[in-house]
């Protein structure tokens, strides 16, 4: 049977970083597992294809939520990555790292060590920013993250002073030392090119010896053996091609598939609550009850407006402009190509008393949809809003020892009433916002929700029935000490020896904006701590002395709990 120090399941946003930090160290031999294949299609490469690969068999796990009932009892879809890469190879690429409150937030509900100030040199250390370093980011890392075409079209720029006029801040940098505010969005392209961990960290790794990467091979389960200190992780079961094989791990088993498939695949191993495995049919090998529970996500809509002028991404859309959008992609990677197009953005609060921002917006200058399609014949903009700070909480349930069979996906969406309570927020504060002079020469009618939803009750149907999944899945193994908690804060599964879990789902709880950035920044210090366990002299990267900016009107107005500004 083969055997390797460290074998990690999944080379996705994690998986990716772990590999090559571990790799660095020559004596470290790794095996990576990825269930899917080669990333190398034009359609992941290229930005502006982001809805083809999210919505393609071949390259994302397709999962459905059961009936959420909460949402008039939709089935809501979940799409993971399934390719080298994982979901930064199928993703917006939006680079938001969260406010610095969302890490604090972390540590005061267990996860020592995983504050803001301890978080931020690794989000340093995995930036190559293209605007230069300052006290907050980076340059010289993998991760090559960018704005786009900076901003060519006139309507990102109408969004910013909207925002602006509204009475809301300028940020200079929202990945820095303020959130708060209207700005540029940033995106992780680099050359023109979707910048995915594959790309950045993955393919710089397998030049060396001692990486073994392993595609369409999908992972049975966890091999444990039982000692007298507890269960052992010591390798993993995984099929290729039909043959299913074992593999040993001489140190570690870490697993980064994710937050729907690192909760199934401890289940499948006998890992979890015992009722759940009981009505799965799996035998019990290590009760831990946290496991696929706390699951949260990020909700969005459609903020969709008709446009006066022809300036809008509608009017591109025929298969003759994508053609040449295409063509000036594929010999030159510029372009409208080369971008996601979410180029300017926003994060306010939703109402005075909030600590910091719940509010996130992404700018298109389009009415359209993910999967490509217009949302009417005509030109049209549209923002995506959604509240970041959900209450909601839900859970991923192994269904059978059939690793084929997909586990049940509830989130729960809207239980709590706060989450309602922020959605119609949403609603108040961008008509507020769209309607400000800025828009004055763009503005031609709202095609959604419609200017008939005014009330609370029509707003709540209204996003009962349009709300999407902003597909942020995470929190379902989460790291603390309580007795939920599946791993340390060292992301060492609790009572499991050999064992971790390094992605999203290790959140104790989900950060206000997408979470590619702080996935990476995750493995990136999680490889760390796996190298201080395993190397002589290793050191973790000090604390930073950075602070975060926090708004002094608004420390004010929470203060004297005046309203956030009238509407």
């Amino acid at each position: 049977m083969a055997q390797y120090d460290f074998i990690i399941v999944g080379a996705g946003s994690a998986g990716c970083v772990l590999a090559n930090r571990l790799t660095e160290n020559p004596e470290h031999s790794v095996l990576l597992i990825e269930t899917g294949g080669s990333d190398k299609s034009i359609f992941i490469q290229m930005p502006t294809a982001l809805s083809i690969p999210m919505n393609t068999e071949k390259y994302a796990w397709q999962y459905h939520t059961a009936e959420e009932p909460y949402l008039d009892n939709r089935v809501m879809h979940c799409p993971r990555g399934k390719v080298l890469g994982g979901s930064s190879s199928i993703n917006g690429m939006v680079y938001v790292r969260g406010h610095a409150r969302d890490f604090d937030e972390w540590q005061q509900s267990g996860a020592q060590g995983w504050d803001y100030a301890h978080c931020l040199p690794y989000f340093k250390k995995a930036d190559d920013w293209a605007f230069g370093a300052d006290e907050y980011r980076g340059v010289g890392g993998p991760l090559g993250v960018n704005n786009g075409n900076q901003m060519k079209n006139p309507l990102y720029k109408a969004f910013i002073k909207a925002g602006q006029q509204a009475g809301y801040d300028f940020t200079e940098d929202y990945n820095g030392k303020q959130q708060e505010g209207f700005g540029a969005m940033h995106m992780t392209v680099k050359n023109g090119r979707r910048w995915s961990t594959a790309n950045a960290y993955l393919r710089p790794a397998m030049q060396r010896n001692n990486l073994t990467v392993i595609t369409k091979a999908q992972v049975h389960k966890v091999l444990l053996q039982q000692t007298e200190q507890g269960p052992k992780a010591v390798g993993v079961e995984y099929r290729q091609n039909g043959t299913t094989t074992q593999v040993n791990a001489g140190k570690e088993v870490i697993l980064s598939a994710g937050s729907v498939g690192s909760p199934h695949i401890l289940q499948l191993s006998g890992i979890g609550d015992a009722e759940v495995l009981k009505n799965a049919g799996i035998k019990l090998q290590h009760e831990l009850p946290g496991v696929g529970k706390n699951l949260q996500d990020h909700l969005e809509f459609y903020f969709q407006f008709k446009c006066k002028q022809a300036v809008t991404l509608n009017g591109k859309l025929d298969w003759f402009n994508k053609f040449l959008i295409g063509a000036r992609w594929f010999f030159f990677k510029t372009g409208l190509g080369a971008t996601n197009h979410f180029e300017s953005c926003g994060f306010i609060r939703s109402k005075a008393g909030v600590e910091w921002p719940d509010l996130q917006y992404h700018f298109l200058p389009a009415a359209m949809r993910y999967d490509g399609r217009a949302a009417f014949s005509g030109h049209g903009f549209q923002v995506h809003i959604g509240h970041n700070k959900p209450k909601s909480r839900g859970h991923v349930h192994v269904k059978s020892a059939n690793p084929d069979d997909h586990p049940e996906i509830l989130f729960n969406y809207l239980q709590h009433p706060d989450d309602i309570e922020g959605f119609r927020d949403c609603v108040k504060r961008t008509r507020e916002i769209i309607g400000q002079a800025a828009f004055d020469d763009y503005r031609d009618g709202e095609i959604q929700p419609g200017e008939q939803v005014q009330s609370d009750e029509q707003i709540d149907a209204f996003v009962r029935a349009s709300v999407e999944s902003a597909y942020h899945p995470s929190c379902s193994c989460k790291m603390g000490e309580d007795d939920m908690a599946v791993v340390d804060s060292h992301t060492r599964v609790h009572g499991v020896q050999g064992l971790r879990v390094v992605d999203s789902s290790v959140f104790p709880t989900i950060p206000n904006g997408n979470l590619n950035a702080p996935t990476i920044m995750t493995a990136e210090r999680a490889a760390d701590l796996i190298r201080c366990d395993h190397e002589s002299g290793y050191q973790m990267l000090p604390a930073s002395q950075a602070e975060v900016g926090m708004n002094p009107d608004w420390q004010q107005q929470q203060r004297s709990g005046t309203p956030q500004r009238s509407v």
